[in-house]
């Protein structure tokens, strides 16, 4: 499989995650493709990082077999940057996801789709109280580090509801680690 486009990307995500689910039970690859619909402004290579951005967490590809099937390097340094490492702390990991503006919107979009509320409204009360302070604490590092329009165009497509709390949110912005907002 020569993987060099989103298509290409698509099929081998729904290949990598075929039986897997998410934690209310939907096909895990319509997490991801939710994920990539909404880095769709951003460009083909963002969209494939978006359906990708779980493969070498939750699958048995590894980095250097996305790139042996010709995945562009652009996209498989992302998904490696968004990639959970062991014994590294997930607030350390959304700090150094922040230092890549590719990974900070693959995670922006990741996080507003794991926190639809029609999507926690099927967890237990209390997976979803923990998931969703998890995923606030997330947004207040990840939305600053990213230009507001960026933000908003993401968060447009995968949870809309998010929206109304970009103002009070990006009102502490904070400079991106190069300096820009």
């Amino acid at each position: 499989m020569k993987v060099n486009s989103v298509e290409d990307a698509d099929a081998l995500a729904s290949g990598a995650h075929e039986g897997q689910t998410d934690r209310i039970g939907v096909a895990y690859v319509e997490h991801v493709r939710a994920v990539a619909a909404g880095l769709a402004p951003f460009g083909p290579e963002l969209r494939m990082a978006g359906l990708l951005h779980d493969v070498i967490e939750d699958t048995p590809w590894t980095a250097e077999r996305l790139r042996a099937a010709g995945v562009p390097d652009r996209v498989v340094a992302v998904v490696e940057q968004v990639t959970n490492q062991p014994g590294v702390a997930y607030e350390d990991k959304l700090r150094t996801i922040t230092r890549s503006r590719d990974a900070t919107l693959v995670k922006i979009a990741d996080n507003a789709h794991n926190s639809r509320a029609d999507r926690a409204a099927r967890l237990d009360p209390a997976a979803r109280e923990r998931l969703a302070a998890k995923y606030r604490a997330a947004r207040a590092v990840l939305w600053p580090a990213a230009p507001r329009e960026d933000v908003a165009a993401i968060l447009a497509v995968v949870n809309p509801d998010l929206l109304a709390e970009l103002p009070a949110a990006l009102s502490r912005e904070r400079p991106a680690a190069d300096g820009t907002r």
